[in-house]
């Protein structure tokens, strides 16, 4: 009888530790919470975005961005869309996004301890696990309820993102007592900090904008949807899915930039096409300013903002300006740079960049290539999925190719 023990009960650690209960094993969950799957609760504002119908690799990162297509197959996608639905989970789906029908995470969690549970999974909680060694073919782990043997371990323990919820990134030290390498965490996913001036007096606004992510003059990467604009810089989905490159960028000693275009109806347009359509618009309201005219189709907070330093123009009509006026007031709406001096901090950080390097696991089982029956799943690898459920699809997938593995290793 082979003992089995899953070193955190997150999201991926729970399903390493479903895959791999047989008959002829003994699964442990050391969670060193009160309960597991607690930073499920609070995936998708509550809601727990569980998964997303577009899987396309490009919205998922890491340093060895080519392994990656090797652990989330087609087969290993429809295998956990599958396990979800066994379980008894209905989705609701929108736009491609997956919920549980009851929009709570809770039922996303309470699913899959009882599915531990009916399996036999033993779940040792308020279980902190301080060191990890290895001697012949058993490895040994001191925890805070005593030391502990093992045969086979899979390291689930997360990053350092969003510590309230037990990520304090024990799992790196671990893996480095291991023999493993450390990419650097970084925070990602998170919002980010700007060089604003003025601009700090756009704090508590929300608008849809194109997003340009600018890294050394070059545009490295495009998003679109409601940006929130902070006293500290910018937040929102779209910014958050730039944030991974952001903060990569700026510990290299790159340049970080963010271009804003708040007309995102006009994705590409140029100047002079714009300038004709804010004419024409004037020939339909001949009686507005151009202060009169923005504020019908921005906030009127983010309108004084932008023109802060332009009152008098605000005042004027359009036809009134001159065309380098014109051009000026058009470049801050549509291509509004502003420079990136950093992230905030892994408390507010959703997952982390950085952690073992997939260079050094099998991808295919997640086995560690320099540790023979040692597995590392979900956040703890250098693997960051964009917001829409794809961290999540991450741990699944990860979890379930290292307890299936475990499994078939006896």
């Amino acid at each position: 009888m082979e003992k089995i023990t899953v070193i955190g009960g997150g999201a991926s650690g729970l399903i390493a530790a479903i895959y791999a209960k047989t008959e002829n094993n003994e699964v442990t969950i050391l969670e060193r919470n009160p309960e597991c799957g607690k930073k499920i609760l609070i995936t998708g504002n509550g809601r727990c975005n569980y998964w997303n119908q577009d899987q396309a690799f490009i919205h998922y990162h890491s340093k060895n961005q080519e392994k990656i297509s090797s652990i989330l197959t087609k087969e290993n996608q429809q295998e956990i869309l599958s396990f979800f639905d066994q379980i008894g989970i209905i989705p609701k789906i929108k736009n491609g996004y997956y919920y549980p029908f009851s929009n709570q995470a809770v039922t996303i969690q309470h699913a899959l301890i009882q599915e531990a549970k009916k399996k036999n999974v033993t779940i040792i909680k308020n279980c902190l696990v301080t060191k990890l060694t290895k001697n012949k073919d058993k490895f040994f782990l001191t925890t805070s309820m005593g030391k502990m043997e093992s045969d086979k371990v899979i390291i689930a323990t997360g990053s350092y993102a969003h510590p309230k919820t037990g990520s304090t990134g024990i799992g790196y030290e671990l893996a480095k007592k291991m023999n493993h390498t450390i990419i650097p965490p970084l925070p990602s996913l998170v919002q980010l900090k700007a060089d604003l001036g003025s601009l700090k007096k756009w704090k508590g606004i929300r608008t849809d904008a194109i997003l340009t992510l600018i890294e050394d003059d070059q545009e490295i990467r495009q998003e679109q949807g409601e940006v929130q604009l902070t006293e500290y810089g910018i937040s929102g989905i779209c910014t958050l899915n730039l944030s991974y490159h952001v903060a990569i960028g700026l510990a290299s000693g790159k340049k970080e930039r963010i271009k804003l275009n708040f007309f995102p109806f006009f994705p590409s347009q140029s100047p002079k096409q714009i300038q004709d359509w804010l004419s024409e618009r004037e020939k339909r309201c001949p009686d507005d300013t151009l202060g009169e005219s923005l504020e019908k189709i921005l906030n009127y907070q983010l309108v004084d903002v932008l023109l802060h330093d332009n009152k008098e123009q605000k005042e004027k009509k359009w036809h009134q300006l001159t065309e380098q006026e014109q051009e000026q007031i058009i470049k801050k709406i549509t291509a509004l740079e502003i420079s990136m001096i950093g992230t905030n901090s892994f408390e507010e950080a959703q997952v982390c960049s950085g952690g073992v390097p997939l260079t050094e696991i099998k991808v295919e089982t997640m086995e560690s290539q320099k540790i023979k029956n040692l597995y590392f799943t979900g956040e703890i690898l250098d693997v960051v999925g964009d917001c829409g459920g794809y961290n999540l699809s991450f741990a699944w997938i990860s979890g379930m190719l290292a307890g299936k593995a475990v499994r078939s290793n006896q």
